[in-house]
């Protein structure tokens, strides 16, 4: 019994003919500005869907079944990559094993050359302490420039007083000069974190040029801020006078022998052991008149007395 064929049915049975060629049809409509959402609607409807992205490769498509068809292939890989853990190697802890690339060569000079050596860090290290303590030093030293020690010639004593003829070691004759004396004076550190060592030149009696009797003042130490009185003597033995006897006695008769004090004193502080010393010296020079009948003490008053 023979039945009449529809359009439809041949439409649906035509791409099921194996004997057709497969022909991709293309629409194309593009919408007018004046299209309205009615119009969109119905263009998006007629725009046909392929089955893969083959059949359009210039215009691909991104209907229902090309996202279905990522969807496969996503899923397809996640199965697959599933499938493979389940045939990994796992370590005690559990985790899957993998494998490790090991590079070759050796990286050891390479991050060396990056960082500091280990002896070049010491002789920075070294060198800044160095320069630190230097700078420590040099301040020291300028803070204890200042404090110089004080000295002041408080009086002055003849003990001894006798002049007569006599000849010098050559054997020629001229006025001898015995006398014994001695000299007071006090001493100031002013110092206030060291210590001072005091010395002297030394100290001479000068009468016309002539040293008539002479003395030193012994090396000794003074703590900071600290005063301190010293006494040195000073002797001198048939000293030849040679053409200056004959005003020394005139002098001595009419009241006193113009004679002159001169030494200098010096001091040393200690700042920082040897390394840092503090340095200082006075020059003292005294006018006085003495005379050989009065032995009682002389008192120098500052203006008989300068210091540099």
């Amino acid at each position: 019994m023979m039945h009449a064929k529809s359009d439809s049915d041949v439409t649906s049975l035509a791409p099921s003919s194996p004997r057709s060629p497969k022909r991709p049809v293309y629409y194309v409509q593009s919408p007018s500005r004046d299209s309205n959402d009615g119009d969109k609607s119905s263009t998006m409807q007629a725009t046909p869907a392929f089955n893969s992205p083959m059949e359009s490769p210039s215009h691909p498509s991104y209907g229902r079944h090309s996202r279905a068809s990522s969807a496969s292939r996503v899923s397809g890989t996640f199965r697959s990559s599933s499938g493979q853990k389940g045939t990994r190697k796992r370590n005690d802890k559990g985790w899957p094993e993998c494998n490790v690339i090991e590079e070759e060569g050796d990286y050891g000079g390479f991050y060396k050359d990056k960082g500091i050596s280990r002896r070049c860090q010491i002789w920075i290290a070294l060198f800044g302490f160095v320069v630190i303590f230097s700078i420590f030093c040099l301040i020291l030293w300028g803070a204890s420039r200042p404090y110089k020690a004080r000295i002041a010639v408080k009086s002055f004593a003849v003990h001894n007083f006798y002049f007569g003829e006599g000849s010098d070691t050559t054997g020629v004759p001229s006025k001898m000069l015995t006398m014994n004396c001695s000299v007071k004076m006090s001493v100031y550190n002013p110092a206030t974190f060291f210590g001072i060592h005091v010395s002297s030149t030394p100290i001479n009696l000068m009468y016309s040029e002539i040293a008539v009797a002479t003395g030193q003042l012994k090396k000794y130490y003074q703590p900071r801020k600290s005063y301190r009185n010293v006494t040195v003597n000073l002797q001198g033995i048939k000293v030849p006078l040679y053409g200056a006897g004959a005003s020394l006695a005139v002098s001595d008769n009419s009241g006193g022998v113009p004679m002159m004090l001169m030494f200098e004193v010096r001091s040393r502080g200690n700042v920082v052991g040897k390394l840092v010393r503090s340095k200082h010296q006075r020059h003292i020079s005294c006018s006085m008149e003495i005379n050989s009948h009065n032995s009682k003490p002389i008192k120098l008053k500052t203006s008989s007395c300068t210091y540099k």
